[in-house]
């Protein structure tokens, strides 16, 4: 059954991507432009890329790290992901690896707003990303190099930015995450191209506004194992995000403990309303690392969690992707009693309602 949560429908899906400050539970859904604000100052530094592929500075092996600046160079390259018509300057680099396998490539900490992309030896497209972090910052992850083969990394820009970049090429070492035995299954269905979030996609899914209720065991835990991804609306990007409610308990205080198979937020959110709902507090777990929050609140009061990638862009590039997540709560009030029920469903009751179940 399913609670239909009351007010109006928050603008998630014409949102962008927030700056690290700005969390918002709705920026799910990318717009297909950007503001000329992000276009920043130009450095002049040493570049330390080539200026083109005939001229690319070699990566003899990885893990590695460079820096430089690009407003030095001119434009060479350019490839629409999903942003065409750059005229930014660009440096590149190659590398030929001794064997085969994946690799991420990330320009995290660089100071502008970035695009990467991968050429093979034959100068054809392999992998492109222009906005994965939330600064606008580019990661293409699980990038598969055939051994021998030589492939281009070109470091590029949106629009007309250039500036000073960070460069790093490292192995790609997947993580994945074993369910619990007894645990919850989210059962939310498989993600796919133009989907509608009738599940439990909070106020950024179905005009229902659906949340699934997480209800604690006799000793107050439970362990839910979800799914998030990314998928496409209209063809623009767009990331799953799953909001579930939790009862605290007796002693007034909640744990939730979390991992995922790749970065992904963990929010407490409030006030608990669509109209005004934002981020309380948050910490990022995965890929196979651990994060928490500690909640407190009244005992028998409900609190919202929220769970969904930090990227706006799958990690592989592709239009359609999906990833696992478990979450460990202690402290969560028991199913069966003050209306709680025994395991996790799509609630079905307005929001007043549901209220009136702790007054």
């Amino acid at each position: 059954m399913r609670y239909l949560f009351l007010g109006g429908l928050l603008a998630c899906l014409l949102a962008t991507a927030p700056a690290l400050a700005d969390y918002s539970p709705c920026n799910d859904h990318k717009t297909t432009f950007k503001s000329d604000s992000h276009v920043l100052a130009r450095p002049v530094s040493d570049r330390q890329g080539g200026d083109t592929i005939d001229t690319a500075t070699v990566i003899d092996a990885i893990p590695f790290t460079d820096t430089g600046a690009t407003c030095d160079n001119v434009n060479d390259y350019d490839e629409a992901c999903p942003y065409p018509d750059s005229v930014a300057p660009d440096v590149v680099y190659s590398y030929t690896p001794p064997q085969d396998l994946m690799v991420t490539i990330d320009l995290a900490g660089s100071a502008y707003d970035t695009k990467i992309y991968v050429y093979d030896e034959n100068l054809e497209l392999v992998a492109c990303n222009d906005d994965f972090h939330a600064d606008y910052t580019s990661r293409i992850d699980r990038v598969a190099l055939a051994s021998r083969f030589t492939y281009y990394i070109v470091v590029d820009g949106y629009g007309e930015d250039c500036g000073a970049y960070v460069l790093e090429l490292r192995e790609h070492i997947p993580c994945e995450l074993i369910c619990p035995a007894g645990a919850f299954i989210e059962g939310e269905p498989p993600l796919a191209h133009d989907y509608i979030d009738e599940f439990n996609g909070g106020c950024c899914g179905s005009e229902n506004n659906e949340l699934q209720i997480l209800a604690g065991r006799a000793n107050g835990s439970q362990v839910l194992c979800g799914r998030s991804g990314f998928f496409t609306v209209g063809g623009a990007q767009t990331r799953d995000t799953d909001w579930f409610v939790v009862t605290i308990g007796v002693s007034g205080v909640i744990t939730v403990r979390g991992d995922a198979e790749e970065p992904t937020y963990l929010f407490e959110l409030g006030p608990l309303d669509c109209n005004s709902v934002g981020v309380l507090q948050n910490v990022v777990v995965g890929p196979c690392a651990e994060g928490s929050l500690t909640i407190t609140g009244e005992p028998f009061s409900e609190v919202w969690v929220w769970m969904g990638p930090t990227a706006f862009t799958a990690p592989d590039g592709s239009d359609l992707y999906a990833f696992d997540y478990t979450l460990w709560f202690d402290g969560l009030a028991p199913g069966g009693i003050t209306g709680v029920p025994d395991g996790p469903e799509v609630i079905s009751r307005s929001l007043s309602t549901v209220k009136g179940l702790f007054e």
